[in-house]
């Protein structure tokens, strides 16, 4: 694996708070709009810790492995806080691009940006009204498509083990409908996370993350 992050050090400062009528306790960083008030009664505050955490700032590295591409496709995503959510995910697990398909709203939206929290500045994205026609050329350039999604053909996520090929798409789809019916006739694989419990499937932006790192190469 190459790819060094490049980077410098920058501190964050912040202290732990201890409410002195409803006992709350929380952190307030610098320049926090909570204030030395309790954001939860509104009664004065001690400070019981000062801490300072050290952390790093990317500065045009990234994270890549030689030669491969992994990317993730969101099919009509309809929540901005899912879509953010999976592209910080994604930076996490390595993926290199994100194609925004139909509905799905882009970092341009203010409610990504806020849960991506910067990651789309590491993870490229492109938009793409139609998945379909996406998929279907990406199959022309020797893209492996594999899509999330509980189908009769689905085989369990458990036994891939990693993605292998050297262009990979993982496809998630719309929260209420799934991924589009002629997406997963295009797929190479479609996989479905095993459910112990009681409901049937997890928010799309947590399957995401379970996939992921489930197929990490």
């Amino acid at each position: 694996m190459t790819g060094d992050i490049i980077g410098a050090m920058t501190a964050l400062h912040f202290e732990i708070r201890v409410c002195l009528s409803c006992h709350l306790r929380y952190p307030l960083t610098e320049g926090h709009a909570f204030g030395v008030r309790c954001p939860k009664c509104l009664g004065e505050t001690e400070v019981v810790l000062k801490k300072e955490v050290s952390g790093e700032v990317k500065s045009g590295g990234k994270r890549v492995e030689e030669g491969r591409m992994k990317a993730v496709l969101l099919d009509n995503i309809r929540s901005a806080w899912n879509v953010g959510s999976i592209l910080r995910s994604a930076d996490g697990f390595g993926f290199n691009h994100a194609y925004l398909c139909g509905i799905t709203p882009t970092p341009e939206v203010d409610a990504v940006q806020k849960t991506s929290l910067g990651a789309e500045e590491y993870v490229t994205w492109s938009y793409h009204p139609n998945a379909v026609q996406l998929v279907k050329g990406l199959k022309k350039e020797g893209w492996t498509i594999l899509a999330l999604e509980e189908d009769k053909r689905s085989i369990a996520l458990s036994k891939v083990k990693t993605m292998k090929a050297d262009r990979v798409a993982l496809v998630v789809g719309n929260e209420a409908t799934g991924v589009d019916p002629e997406l997963l006739d295009l797929a190479d694989h479609i996989l479905y996370i095993p459910m112990r419990g009681q409901k049937r499937s997890f928010n799309v932006a947590n399957a995401f993350s379970v996939a992921a790192y489930t197929l990490r190469g």
